[in-house]
């Protein structure tokens, strides 16, 4: 297996946390190269690496078996999108706040190396979701955590018309609509009342934001679903974004289509690690201030 080491440069903690995952592959005589750029920061540092382990960030990602990747969840959400259709397993190492989808902290890579050599390790495939826009042929975005489409600089209300597989289901009106994986289920659709969805379900999530009426619920349906979202005229303009990074400003009306992408995005996990342990670290879910 060749490991491909990617990551945020511009996290401080970077070169230190990478070094010793350098080192223990080294010592294994595993085969792997590191980002070039991250590659200089070793080499500043004291660390050189010889000129096979060294691989421009296009390489990396089209190459690795594993692609390594130290930053925050925003770090692994622009991997998956790189990787694309290739679908190439992504280890996350946070060097962020949160780091929800990373699955290792620096202090644990020294243990961590010999079970992934080992292949000691759990493969998860999650959910993609892709929109496109009929009156733009060619054009979409993909999101591994959620497409949310917002009022933009508007202060008015969007109203807009949902579609699933056909028929007609509701119309919502509000600050806009948030389309959701099981993955991104903990992030923007969960601060806006959507629930907790274990990430190796097969659904899709339904979330407006800040609803204009009660009774503006939440919805979960089948992976397999497509839905459609007519917005009407009214909102002058809506803004189409995909895990926060992708966007795209639209004139209204408009119609966007959202439905599962052909490829899954493919995270390794360890055996010994819930996602109930996660839910528990990050979120202190469960947590009661009575019984600290």
């Amino acid at each position: 297996m060749k490991f491909a080491i990617i990551g945020n440069l511009e996290k401080p903690g970077l070169c230190d946390a990478v070094a010793p995952l350098v080192s223990a592959l080294t010592g294994a005589k595993a085969d792997f190269f590191v980002e070039r750029q991250i590659a200089d920061l070793l080499h500043s540092a004291g660390h050189q690496l010889p000129p096979h382990n060294v691989a421009s960030k296009e390489r990396c990602v089209n190459e690795g078996d594993m692609l390594v990747a130290f930053g925050g969840d925003g770090t692994i959400l622009s991997a998956a999108r790189l990787i694309g259709e290739r679908a190439t397993p992504i280890l996350g190492v946070n060097l962020g706040k949160l780091g929800f989808l990373a699955e290792l902290s620096p202090e644990e890579i020294p243990h961590a190396v010999p079970d992934l050599l080992a292949g000691k390790f759990i493969i998860e495939e999650r959910l993609v979701l892709e929109a496109t826009i009929p009156s733009r042929p060619g054009s979409h975005v993909r999101g591994v955590n959620d497409i949310v489409l917002d009022k933009s600089r508007s202060s008015r209300l969007i109203s807009m018309q949902l579609h699933i597989d056909g028929a007609f289901a509701v119309t919502y009106r509000g600050d806009g609509l948030i389309i959701s994986t099981p993955t991104g289920s903990t992030g923007y659709a969960l601060s806006n009342g959507g629930p907790i969805v274990i990430p190796t379900c097969t659904v899709i999530g339904i979330t407006p934001i800040s609803p204009h009426t009660l009774n503006g619920r939440p919805l979960v349906i089948p992976a397999t679903s497509t839905i459609r979202i007519d917005v009407q005229a009214t909102a002058g303009e809506v803004l189409l974004s995909a895990d926060g990074q992708e966007e795209s400003l639209l004139k209204t009306p408009i119609e966007i289509v959202v439905k599962k992408a052909a490829y899954p995005v493919r995270l390794v996990k360890r055996k010994d690690r819930s996602y109930f342990d996660v839910l528990r670290a990050k979120l202190f879910w469960g947590a009661d201030a009575r019984s600290v």
